[in-house]
């Protein structure tokens, strides 16, 4: 990020995980993979954040809300024991030999 502009700009307001803790005790978070450090919160924490100073490689945010995580839907179906047990329909194809030939 040289000559790159910073992808955060002084007074945005981002919602982020801080996903660790630098060793000052700064909150890690990162904007579009720019890291911001915020004051006064944990790893794991998911804040409203407003940014207030933006340097060439790093910023500073301040928290403006402290938020709930957000619930993560499961990319697996859940069936339930109940679902298991039921007895599979039967199929409604026909048996054939012809295994697709017209």
């Amino acid at each position: 990020m040289n000559s790159q502009e910073a992808p955060v700009k002084v007074g945005e307001i981002h919602e982020v995980e801080i996903k660790s803790v630098g060793e000052k005790g700064d909150g890690i978070a990162r904007v579009n993979g720019f890291v911001l450090f915020v004051p006064s919160v944990k790893k794991g924490d998911y804040v409203k954040i407003k940014v207030t100073k933006v340097l060439p490689k790093v910023g500073f945010a301040e928290v403006v809300e402290k938020l709930e995580k957000p619930v993560r839907e499961s990319k697996y179906a859940t069936v339930s024991k109940e679902e298991m047990e039921q007895p599979e329909e039967e199929q409604a194809y026909e048996d054939t030999e012809d295994f697709g030939e017209n």
